[in-house]
């Protein structure tokens, strides 16, 4: 695949729910504003267009680019602090007028083959959003069958865990399970496949993306800081989109 072209590389990522966001958070001329999932910046672009001033939070360190371009736009109202949104209260000084998140992953992350978060690109079985600590691969490869049934069923929701993780552990006797698309093709050939369903690694791959990030703890830690953080009639937008978040 050649390089994108150049209108591919500067266009603006757009993300869901943008206006339902910023009509939560109005008023936002002169606001100051936390977006604590940068991501490619979609969120932070559109509140300094607004006339908000942002600061912007993200543990992924491929964000740079996206952070270079919009502090050389917005100098004077964008400002951005690399870790992670659960210490939003320690990484911003007080008080916020609103806080931003987006959570789980990104399209950007998905469409990077070599980050392994997505089950239709060839690629290491990583999945780490900071590309620190344990892998997705070091998840597979060394939880026992009964403790790797019980992630994939809690958190995401698959009915068919303990048939996965049996094939799993039966899989990686032979040879470790290193790529999105060999723990892929084990996963269909495990449960299957109807016509018309969504692909059968979907709810696996969740829950070992959640697992490796630790989201949840994430999220949790992430509301109770962006309380702290807010001022007096300050507002919290949360986009979310499963049901255990």
């Amino acid at each position: 695949m050649g390089k994108p072209l150049a209108s591919e590389q500067s266009a603006p990522h757009v993300p869901v729910l943008l206006a339902e966001v910023l009509a939560a958070l109005e008023p936002l001329a002169g606001a100051r504003i936390v977006d604590g999932t940068f991501g490619a910046g979609g969120y932070s672009r559109a509140l300094l267009q607004a006339g908000a001033s942002v600061v912007a939070i993200d543990r992924d360190p491929s964000v740079t680019p996206h952070v270079e371009r919009l502090k050389a736009e917005f100098p004077k109202t964008f400002d951005f602090v690399p870790g992670e949104f659960a210490r939003l209260d320690q990484l911003v000084s007080q008080p916020v007028d609103g806080v931003v998140l987006d959570i789980g992953v990104s399209s950007m992350q998905l469409d990077e083959a070599d980050r392994g978060f997505s089950f239709m690109r060839e690629g290491p079985l990583d999945m780490r959003m900071s590309g620190e600590g344990e892998s997705a691969a070091d998840l597979v490869n060394t939880l026992d069958e009964a403790t790797l049934a019980n992630l994939l069923f809690a958190y995401g929701e698959e009915r068919k865990s303990r048939r996965i993780a049996h094939s799993v552990v039966a899989a990686r006797a032979s040879e470790p399970i290193t790529t999105t698309t060999q723990l892929a093709r084990l996963i269909e050939k495990a449960i299957g496949r109807k016509p018309g369903e969504s692909h059968p690694a979907t709810r696996s791959f969740q829950a070992l993306r959640i697992a490796v990030n630790a989201e949840f703890d994430q999220l949790v830690e992430g509301l109770f800081a962006s309380e702290r953080l807010l001022g007096e009639g300050g507002r919290l937008a949360v986009v979310t989109f499963h049901s255990l978040e």
